[in-house]
C-alpha cells in the first residue's frame, strides 16, 4: 500500500515536472525574447532582430533546443538599411545541464538555415561587418573577473543549408558571390588541438579581381580535413578532393589569425590533370552544354600560390599561372570543330603591394573555321599609373558560331564581326592630354547582327556599328539598329572607355540619338500589353533603376513617337545628363494630350536606392483635361475635380519628393506648389455642386460653363492648399478657396452671388430660414435682389458635406479666404525681396571688383583705364542691366501671377 502511494506520488511529480518543462518557456517567452534582443543590440553597433524564440526540452531530447526564426543584422549610420546577414532559422542543441550550470557549455550541434551575407568595404574602406562595439572594461585597471575567465564553450559539430554570400570590396575592386552553399564541419572544438572534418559544395561560384571575371557559374565541391590549433590560431590542411567544375585540384598550407583583421598564410595549388578538357570546363557556356559528350585534345597547366599576410592595408603575394597548348573540341552533333587553342595566362603579386601586380596573356589564340581570332594583354603598375599593352584581330562570321558551340534552346545569332584594334601606353599620357605618348588605333565594325534568346525573344538587331579608336576617345560615326520594335539611329563618342574597363573611372561621353517609335510599356515591362508583356513583367527584378556611380554621359535625344501607359506623345526631343548616381532632364518637350509640355529636372538614387528622389518642373500648354485625368495617377490625386472637368488646361508645376519601389509617387513625401489656367470647360456632375444646387433649387449650377479660371497652389504633407480663386459665371459669381487631401478629403470655402430670381421655392425657403436666425440673433440682415451666401464644404469630393450660410453672418469663415490670399501675397513679397536683395548684392560686388582692378591697374602703372573700355563706367551700366533684369523679370511673374480674385 506504501509502495503504491509512492509510485503514485512519484507520477505525480513526474506530471508536474513535465508540465513545468513544458510550461516555461511559453510562460516567458515574451520576456526571454526581449531580454535577448536588448543585450545583443547593447553590444552591436547594427540592428539585430528576430521574429521568435524557439524553446524546447523534447525537439531533441535528451537536448535543450534553442532556435532563432528570421534572424536579421541591418547596418546603421553609413550603411542603413543595409542587411548583413539574414538566416531564415538559427537552431542550438545544447546539453540541457551544462547550460544550468553556466560555467562550460556544451554544444552539440549548430544548424544555420538559408543564410544570407552581403558582406561590404565601401569606397572609403569602411566594412560593414565591423559592427562590435569596443570593449570600455579594458586596461581600466579594474581587477579581472574570474567568474568571465572560466566561461567556455564547446562544439562538436555544425552545418550551414544553402547559403548566399556576397562579398563587395569597392576599393579594391574585389567582388565575389557563392549560392547554394552547403557545408559541414565536425570535430572537438574544446580541445586546444583538433582535426575538423569538412565537407563543402556550392552551386555558383562567381569571383572577380580588378574587373577581370575568373570565375563565372562555377560549381565546386571540396573535402578537406582541418588541423586546428586554438593556442596559435592555425589553421592548416592538405587535400587533393577539390574539383571546380570538371577541374580536380590538390592544395595545401596554412591560414594563421594574426588579430582581428590581419592573417597570415601560405597556401599553393594545382591542377595534378593535363588534360584540356578540365580546364574547358570553366567556361561556363561549354560546361552547361552536354559537356560529357564533347570530344578534346591537347594539355593544359594550372598552378598557383598565395603567401604573405593579409591586413586592410596589405595583400599577400600572390600568382595564378594558366596554359593551353594545341587545344581542340567539337561536340558529337556539330559539324565543326574550335581549334589550335594556344593560351597563356600569368597573374603575379611578387609581394602583396597592389601596384605590383601584373596581368600577362601573350598568347591568345583560336581558329574556328579557319577563321583566326587573336588576342594579347599585358597590364602594370595598376595603381600609380595603369600601363596598358593590348590588341585584339579577327573576323568572325556569328551565323556561323552554332556549327562550333551549343547555344541554349531558343537562342539566334548571326551578323559579322570584325575587330582590329591596339593600345599601348600608360593611362597619365591620357589623363594629361599627351596623346602623343599613347598609341591607340584600331575600328571595331558589326553588320546584320542579330541576337535572339529566351530573354530577347523579339531580338536585338544592329545593322551596322563602327567604332573608331584613337588615343583621345572611340568615336561612334554610325550605330544604327532595331530593339522591341524601335529603329533607331545614333552618333557620338566615349572618352575614357580604357580608365573606365581597368580602373572603374567614370565612363564619360556623348551620344546623339534619334528613334521612331518607342513603346516604352515594353521596355520597362509594364502597362497592359496583352499575355508577352505580362509574361515579361513576371521576369523583371522588382525595385527602382538605380543610376550608376561611374557614369558622366549626355544622351540627346529625338523620338517621333512614344507611348508609355495610357500616354501618346509625338516630337519627343531633350537632352539627359547621367552624373553622380542622378540623371538630369532638360528641355524634355513632346506634343501629348491634345497639347504640349516641357519639363526639366533630376531622378537621383544617390540617397536612397529603394526611394529614389524627384525633383521636377513642368510647363503644359491646353491639355485636354479628361485626358490628362485618366493619364495620370498623380493628377487624380493632386486635381480630383479634373475627373468632372472638360475643356483645356494650362499649368506650370514644381515638384520634390520621392518614388516608391514601382517608381510611383510616395504621396505623402510631394511637396511643390504651382498655377493652372483653365481656358474654357464644363464641370458635370461634381457631387458638391450638385448638392449645392439641389439646396438651392439652383438648376443651372448642375452644368457649369466656366472659362479663363486661373487659380495658384500648393501641396505638402499629402494635402494641397488652392489660393482663393473667382469664378464668373452669366448671371452669378464665385470666390472659392481651401484645401483637399490626396485621400479626396475636402475643407473648402465658397462665397456665393447670385440674384434670387434664379432661387426656386427650396431656395428661397432657405434663405428665409437664414434671414430669420441672423435676425434672432441680432444681426440685422436685409435682402436685396442678389443673395450673398457663404458655403463651407467638408466630406469628400464623392459624398460631400455642406454648410450654407449668409455672408453676413459666416465672418470667420470669409475671413479665412482673405487670410489665404494675404499668406499667398506675402510669400510673392518675400520671394521679391530675396530676388532683389540678391541683385542688389550681385551689383556691388561687381562694382567693388572694378574699382579694385582699376586701382591696381593705376598703383602700378597700367595702361589708361580710358583706352581699356571705362571699367568704372562699365561696372555702372552692369549695374544698371542687372537691376532692370530682376525688375523685369519680377514684372513678369507679377503678371503672371496676377491673383485671380481682383479680376
Amino acid at each position: 500500500m506504501k509502495l503504491k502511494k509512492v509510485l503514485k506520488g512519484i507520477g505525480i511529480g513526474l506530471l508536474v515536472l513535465i508540465a513545468i518543462l513544458i510550461a516555461v518557456p511559453y510562460l516567458f517567452k515574451g520576456q526571454i525574447i526581449a531580454k535577448i534582443k536588448t543585450e545583443v543590440n547593447k553590444n552591436l553597433n547594427a540592428k539585430v532582430d528576430f521574429k521568435d524564440v524557439d524553446i524546447s526540452l523534447f525537439r531533441r531530447f535528451p537536448r535543450l533546443a534553442v532556435a532563432l526564426d528570421e534572424l536579421q543584422v541591418t547596418g546603421i549610420d553609413h550603411f542603413a538599411g543595409d542587411t548583413l546577414v539574414a538566416v531564415k532559422r538559427l537552431d542550438i542543441a545544447m546539453d540541457l545541464m551544462s547550460a544550468i550550470r553556466g560555467e562550460k557549455i556544451d554544444i552539440y550541434n549548430i544548424v544555420l538555415q538559408q543564410p544570407r551575407v552581403y558582406a561590404i568595404i565601401d569606397e572609403q574602406g569602411r566594412a560593414n561587418w565591423d559592427i562590435a562595439k569596443p570593449d570600455t572594461t579594458a586596461d581600466t585597471g579594474a581587477p579581472e573577473d574570474t567568474a568571465q575567465s572560466n566561461f567556455s564553450l564547446s562544439l562538436r559539430q555544425y552545418s550551414i543549408e544553402n547559403a548566399t554570400l556576397r562579398y563587395s570590396d569597392r576599393e579594391g575592386h574585389m567582388h565575389f558571390t557563392i549560392e547554394r552553399l552547403n557545408h559541414k564541419g565536425k570535430g572537438d572544438f574544446s580541445q586546444d588541438e583538433f582535426t575538423l572534418q569538412t565537407s563543402t559544395t556550392t552551386e555558383s561560384l562567381n569571383f572577380a579581381y580588378g574587373f577581370i571575371p575568373y570565375l563565372v557559374n562555377t560549381k565546386v565541391d571540396i573535402l578537406a580535413d582541418v588541423n586546428i590549433n586554438n593556442k596559435t590560431s592555425t589553421y592548416s590542411f592538405k587535400t587533393d578532393k577539390i574539383a571546380v567544375n570538371n577541374l580536380k585540384i590538390t592544395s595545401e598550407g596554412f591560414v594563421q589569425l594574426l588579430n582581428d583583421s590581419s592573417y597570415k598564410m601560405d597556401i599553393r595549388f594545382a591542377a595534378p590533370s593535363t588534360d584540356f578538357k578540365d580546364v574547358l570546363s570553366l567556361v561556363p557556356a561549354i560546361y552547361s552544354q552536354d559537356f560529357a559528350s564533347i570530344k578534346t585534345s591537347g594539355s593544359a597547366a594550372f598552378s598557383g600560390f598565395v603567401k604573405g599576410t593579409y591586413t586592410p592595408e596589405q595583400m599577400p603575394a600572390y600568382s595564378i599561372n594558366l596554359s593551353v597548348k594545341n587545344g581542340f573540341f567539337q561536340y558529337p552533333d556539330l559539324p565543326k570543330p574550335v581549334k589550335n587553342i594556344q593560351l597563356a595566362v600569368n597573374v603575379s603579386n611578387p609581394d602583396g603591394v597592389p601596384d605590383h601586380t601584373i596581368i600577362d596573356v601573350p598568347q591568345a589564340h583560336l581558329e574556328m573555321d579557319n577563321s583566326p581570332v587573336d588576342m594579347r594583354l599585358m597590364v602594370k603598375t595598376p595603381v600609380s599609373d595603369l600601363y596598358l599593352d593590348a590588341a585584339a584581330k579577327g573576323q568572325l562570321d556569328l551565323g556561323k558560331v552554332g556549327q562550333f558551340v551549343k547555344f541554349e534552346k531558343g537562342t539566334k545569332l548571326a551578323g559579322l564581326l570584325d575587330a582590329d584594334l591596339k593600345a599601348r601606353g600608360y593611362m597619365s599620357a591620357i589623363e594629361k592630354q599627351q596623346y602623343e605618348k599613347f598609341d591607340a588605333s584600331g575600328k571595331l565594325a558589326v553588320n546584320n547582327l542579330l541576337y535572339a534568346s529566351n530573354d530577347y525573344p523579339e531580338g536585338v538587331k544592329v545593322s551596322t556599328l563602327q567604332m573608331l579608336f584613337n588615343p583621345k576617345n572611340v568615336t561612334i560615326p554610325d550605330f544604327k539598329g532595331e530593339y522591341l520594335g524601335t529603329s533607331f539611329a545614333a552618333t557620338g563618342e566615349i572618352n575614357n572607355l580604357l580608365a573606365y574597363a581597368l580602373r572603374n573611372d567614370a565612363l564619360s561621353g556623348r551620344l546623339d540619338l534619334k528613334a521612331g517609335h518607342i513603346n516604352l510599356d515594353k521596355w520597362m515591362a509594364t502597362g497592359s500589353t496583352g499575355p508577352a508583356a505580362a509574361k515579361t513583367a513576371d521576369t523583371v527584378a522588382s525595385g527602382p533603376f538605380v543610376v550608376p556611380n561611374n557614369l558622366d554621359f549626355t544622351i540627346n535625344a529625338e523620338a517621333e513617337k512614344v507611348h508609355y501607359d495610357k500616354v501618346d506623345l509625338s516630337q519627343l526631343s531633350g537632352t539627359l545628363k547621367i552624373n553622380d548616381e542622378t540623371v538630369t532632364m532638360k528641355d524634355i518637350k513632346a506634343n501629348a494630350l491634345q497639347g504640349t509640355m516641357k519639363i526639366n529636372g533630376t531622378y537621383s538614387t544617390k540617397e536612397n536606392k529603394q526611394q529614389p528622389d524627384i525633383s521636377l518642373s513642368y510647363d503644359v500648354k491646353e491639355l485636354d483635361v479628361q485626358q490628362t485625368f485618366k493619364a495620370f495617377n498623380t493628377v487624380q490625386k493632386l486635381m480630383p475635380i479634373a475627373q468632372f472637368l472638360s475643356g483645356k488646361l494650362s499649368s506650370q508645376l514644381t515638384v520634390k519628393g520621392k518614388l516608391g519601389e514601382d517608381m510611383s509617387p510616395v504621396l505623402n513625401t510631394l511637396t511643390g506648389d504651382g498655377n493652372l489656367l483653365l481656358i474654357q470647360g464644363f464641370l458635370k456632375k461634381f457631387a458638391p455642386i450638385d448638392q449645392l444646387a439641389n439646396q438651392l433649387n439652383v438648376a443651372s449650377l448642375q452644368d457649369i460653363s466656366v472659362r479663363d479660371i486661373k487659380n495658384y497652389f500648393a501641396f505638402e504633407n499629402g494635402r494641397m492648399t488652392v489660393n482663393p480663386f473667382r469664378v464668373k459665371l452669366s448671371n452669378m459669381n464665385m470666390l472659392i478657396g481651401g484645401s483637399h487631401g490626396f485621400d479626396q478629403s475636402m475643407d473648402y470655402t465658397m462665397q456665393l452671388a447670385l440674384p434670387r430670381a434664379l432661387l426656386g421655392q427650396k431656395g428661397n425657403s432657405l434663405v428665409n430660414n437664414l434671414v430669420t436666425q441672423a435676425n434672432n440673433k441680432g444681426i440685422p440682415v436685409q435682402l436685396s435682389d442678389t443673395v450673398y451666401l457663404n458655403i463651407l464644404m467638408g466630406g469628400s469630393m464623392l459624398k460631400p458635406t455642406l454648410k450654407t450660410d449668409l455672408k453676413e453672418v459666416a465672418g470667420n469663415a470669409a475671413d479665412n479666404l482673405k487670410d489665404q490670399a494675404t499668406a499667398m501675397v506675402k510669400n510673392k513679397l518675400d520671394t521679391v525681396k530675396n530676388t532683389v536683395k540678391d541683385s542688389l548684392d550681385h551689383v556691388k560686388n561687381e562694382a567693388v571688383s572694378a574699382v579694385k582692378d582699376e586701382l591696381k591697374k593705376q598703383l602700378l602703372g597700367g595702361k589708361d583705364s580710358a583706352a581699356q573700355g571705362k571699367p568704372l563706367q562699365n561696372a555702372g551700366k552692369a549695374a544698371e542691366k542687372t537691376l532692370n533684369n530682376t525688375l523685369n523679370n519680377l514684372l513678369k511673374r507679377k503678371n503672371t501671377a496676377a491673383d485671380s480674385t481682383k479680376q
